[in-house]
């Protein structure tokens, strides 16, 4: 099975980037499964109905989020009924919506997992135990022909505690959140992939995807002046590619991918 999974659309520049590129990239490489994280995608924080659907128009079939989750008012009202979205599986109880969820696609059933981290996040339950009990209900190998994990988290050391944690048990756990693709893309000994952070799907000339100015006068002045403004020119695409084994769920092959923009470009070699 192929999956293409995408770090955090970052604004109007992020959905432009992947409304365009997201097409050609799923059918170039016969991606079977595609995930997205939407967490920034409206306005920087959070996710409205129509972005959501223009994410899915443009070919994601899950939609992650993270701790912008219900930024925007009008997730409350539909994240029941779209299950093709996720938030944080370890929100507090009684949080709407969903963590994880299995999914059919041409190739087999996906179990997707979207967690929240706790190192330097607002207090949030136990992410570990709440992902180690979805796996659980849903074995990889067994129930599932691929486990997604997306960690949404600060602190690169809890990213690997998690992958260390699911070796062998998921197919990939990947971090988003930080916006910086990082270069450690690999498979762990036990066979499953893992990359720190996915990046994100916005503009690089900025600081973490806003307009620069604010965040600069901010570090500067130590002083608020102005909101902060997502960077409205050519998004980045970036992202992770892979291919399990049959069988196991376990990875054959892992990618890096960034299109477009500044980055230097890359895509898989499957």
């Amino acid at each position: 099975m192929r999956i293409l999974f995408l770090g955090d659309v970052m604004g109007r520049a992020g959905r432009d980037a992947v409304t365009k590129h997201l097409p050609r990239l799923r059918e170039d490489h016969a991606f079977d499964f595609v995930i997205v994280n939407g967490e920034n995608a409206s306005h920087g924080r959070g996710l409205t109905e129509g972005h959501y659907q223009t994410l899915r128009e443009a070919g994601a079939d899950v939609v992650t989020l993270g701790d912008h989750a219900f930024d925007q008012r009008d997730t409350l009202s539909y994240i029941e009924r779209e299950h093709a979205l996720l938030r944080p599986i370890n929100m507090m109880p009684g949080t709407p919506g969903r963590g994880a969820m299995l999914y059919s696609c041409s190739a087999g059933q996906v179990l997707v997992i979207n967690a929240l981290g706790r190192v330097f996040m607002n207090p949030i339950d136990d992410p570990f135990a709440a992902v180690e009990k979805a796996i659980d209900e849903c074995p990889l190998g067994e129930m599932a022909d691929a486990v997604i994990v997306d960690f949404h988290a600060e602190a690169t050391s809890e990213m690997y505690g998690m992958g260390q944690f699911l070796d062998g048990r998921a197919s990939l756990v990947v971090g988003t959140h930080t916006h910086i693709p990082t270069a450690d893309t690999r498979i762990l000994p036990g066979g499953t992939g893992m990359m720190a952070d996915a990046g994100m799907c916005g503009d690089y000339n900025s600081v973490i995807g806003m307009e620069a100015e604010e965040p600069v006068n901010r570090f500067v002045t130590g002083m608020t002046r102005a909101r902060f403004t997502p960077a409205s020119g050519e998004a980045t695409l970036c992202g992770v590619a892979l291919e399990t084994e049959p069988g196991t769920g376990l990875l054959r092959s892992i990618h890096p991918v960034r299109v477009g923009g500044a980055l230097s470009q890359a895509e898989p070699a499957f």
